[in-house]
């Protein structure tokens, strides 16, 4: 059963160019797993997290580093999911994520459905 679905989408060079400006920012959204891809990828992971946190209701306590976007070669990306955004998909019931990342045109884009089991 689908609990929830995120959407979001990013410019990637107004993104690099926020990321220029404050470099710290980088740390404080992306885990050492996530930092070191190209721009547009990095944007798409920016859009994913949003995506997830959207899919889970958009509560404000989620921390950044509690979701981990993993690429998985031949196969869709993977999230990894860890303290608050862990609790709040088990408050939900939530089992899995469903992800879809795009860049083209200099726009990143995600999708995330969030699904439990109905047994």
């Amino acid at each position: 059963m689908i609990v929830g679905v995120g959407i979001d989408v990013v410019d990637v060079a107004r993104f690099m160019a926020t990321l220029e400006r404050a470099p710290r920012l980088r740390e404080k959204l992306f885990t050492p797993a996530e930092r070191d891809v190209p721009p547009s990828s990095l944007a798409a992971r920016f859009a994913a997290k949003e995506a997830i946190a959207k899919a889970l209701g958009a509560p404000g306590d989620l921390e950044w580093h509690d979701a981990t976007v993993h690429r998985v070669t031949g196969g869709p990306p993977v999230v990894e999911i860890t303290g608050t955004v862990a609790a709040r998909a088990a408050e939900l019931g939530i089992d899995r994520f469903h992800l879809s990342l795009s860049h083209d045109a200099g726009i990143a884009s995600a999708v995330a459905v969030a699904e439990r089991d109905e047994r």
